[in-house]
């Protein structure tokens, strides 16, 4: 029996148990082959060939990612400097098409991925590539038309089944290999999963570990911290062509012209709003406040920015001067832990 067929008939078995308090554990145990056969097949599938290369800049990245001749490549046209190719064909793009996009103070790299197809996450249609390049982005536009819209839940299970997680939390799961000793499992809180389900799965892994679950978790969940190679990544779902035709309008869903611009400036927000992004201004002693704002994660601290100026600054960091929404009172003095917020002027003061 090949890897496909073992795949098929286990999806077939954990498809046709009941669940129940009697099966759980050996559900748990069946995801967990299944997520063993699925690791292998992408080791194993696609054709290997020249992968997509393209440098990551700006402030952050984002890639398109959808059906073929949904209009990715219009998009990519109307939201950066980008002159990817247009047509009303299938697979119009066969390479990676990057661009920029200036918007309120920020620069992100936009980029347009070919047309995904069924199977792209065990190698189908540059798929093994396709996937790569969505893992190492910031944001995840999964993006289709008012034709295609069932073509969304097919791409999130290509998504899932090639390790993405899209718009979920990483489980807080510690897990500790050792020589002996069997699992020991401690669970912080009870939750949705049992002891004997979770050892079953973890036994599927590995024979002797210390394991401390912390959160509320699902037997999946915890298939992900053992096998720990998950990518967990916010994305949007755009619907593409409004202007040819009615569709009925889905909460969280962002409606779009890319032709004639119809919704694009909501999609700017709502992707500047999953990014998570700040901008912060630098204002060096004596000198007057820099145009070009430093763009942060949302959360960031002093420290972060003197790491991202340059080391030194952190090895002889005295203190900050700090105008604007997170200082308590004009020109408050901070140290390395303050948390800094959008629209900051910072001075750094260094030996």
């Amino acid at each position: 029996m090949d890897i496909e067929e073992e795949i098929r008939k286990l999806e077939e078995e954990i498809k046709n148990t009941p669940y129940n308090k009697a099966t759980e554990h050996h559900i748990g145990k069946l995801k967990a082959k299944l997520a063993k056969l699925r690791e292998e097949r992408i080791k194993k599938g696609g054709k290997k060939g020249h992968g997509f290369a393209i440098k990551k800049t700006g402030d952050a990245s984002v890639a398109i990612i959808g059906p073929p001749s949904v209009g990715k490549s219009t998009l990519l046209n109307r939201l950066t400097n980008a002159k990817s190719k247009v047509g009303e064909y299938d697979f119009t793009t066969t390479n990676v098409i990057p661009g920029i996009m200036e918007y309120e103070g920020y620069k992100i790299q936009i980029i347009d991925l070919p047309g995904i197809i069924y199977g792209a996450s065990a190698g189908r249609g540059r798929g093994k590539e396709i996937i790569s390049m969505a893992r190492v982005v910031d944001l995840i536009i999964i993006m289709v038309d008012i034709y295609t819209l069932d073509e969304i839940e097919r791409i999130k299970k290509e998504l899932k089944q090639a390790g993405i997680r899209i718009n979920e939390k990483k489980p807080d799961v510690i897990i500790k290999k050792k020589d002996r000793g069997g699992i020991h499992i401690e669970f912080s809180k009870k939750g949705k999963l049992n002891e004997e389900t979770a050892k079953a799965i973890i036994m599927e892994y590995m024979s002797n570990a210390d394991v401390v679950i912390r959160d509320d978790i699902t037997d999946e969940q915890l298939i992900d911290a053992i096998i720990g190679n998950r990518v967990y990544l916010p994305a949007i779902f755009v619907v593409n062509k409004i202007d040819v035709g009615k569709v009925e309008r889905k909460e969280n869903y962002v409606y779009i012209s890319a032709k004639n611009g119809d919704g694009i400036e909501e999609l700017k927000k709502k992707m500047l709003e999953k990014l998570q992004l700040i901008r912060v201004y630098m204002k060096p002693e004596g000198k007057e406040v820099e145009e070009e704002p430093m763009v942060l994660k949302k959360g960031s601290t002093i420290r972060d920015i003197c790491i991202k100026l340059h080391r030194e600054f952190l090895e002889n960091f005295r203190y900050a001067i700090v105008n604007g929404p997170s200082a308590s009172f004009p020109g408050q003095r901070v140290g390395l832990a303050h948390e800094v917020k959008d629209g900051d002027i910072i001075t750094i003061v260094a030996r």
